[in-house]
């Protein structure tokens, strides 16, 4: 499948495993080997992070979860999400561990480490789309998280690019690489 990138326009030098980056809807139903995921994961590992608290955790389902996964998502996530191989959630912990204090940059390293672990599956020939769109009084019930100490941050799919004529229609136009707004919208020079 040919991706358009016609609408993102890096500077000359920009890696394009960056600029290539994005966050397709379809799908395909497949599995991943173990040692695949685990290797993505794994990429978040090597994030930076503010007194190298790592304060991510990733939680992903298998086989036999998917469905209860799945259905923390709200309708419309789980319309498109349901093809993806994995789906999995990103918690943040609120405090550092070694002195219980707050870690007002818990959720900034946690995206940090996401990042990380995009680029992996992408190296991988894999793609992933975070999402907001989350039953998250649910999903912290499921994850036994307590909201004193940990933060859900995000929901993701993650799996082998499908075909985009196998979505809903309201779907299909915006299955495109989006595009990133002028370098002078995002660099404030003084």
């Amino acid at each position: 499948m040919s991706i358009d990138f016609s609408l993102r326009d890096p500077l000359p030098g920009v890696v394009e495993q960056l600029s290539h980056r994005w966050s397709p809807r379809a799908f395909t139903k497949t599995s991943l080997a173990p040692e695949v995921l685990a290797r993505i994961i794994d990429a978040a590992r090597f994030a930076p992070s503010c007194f190298n608290a790592q304060p991510w955790r990733f939680y992903t389902s298998n086989d036999s979860n998917f469905a209860d996964y799945l259905a923390l998502l709200v309708d419309a996530n789980q319309l498109w999400a349901k093809e993806a191989a994995v789906i999995g959630f990103l918690v943040a912990k609120k405090n550092f561990e070694h002195n219980g204090k707050p870690n007002v940059h818990s959720g900034f390293d946690s995206g940090a480490a996401w990042m990380s672990m995009v680029l992996q599956a992408q190296h991988e020939g894999l793609h992933c789309h975070g999402m907001a769109g989350i039953h998250k009084d649910a999903a912290n019930a499921f994850f036994a998280l307590d909201n004193n100490s940990d933060e859900l941050i995000m929901a993701f799919a993650l799996g082998k690019l499908g075909n985009t004529a196998d979505l809903p229609e309201a779907l299909r136009s915006k299955e495109v690489p989006s595009p990133r707004k002028p370098l002078q919208e995002i660099w404030v020079q003084k």
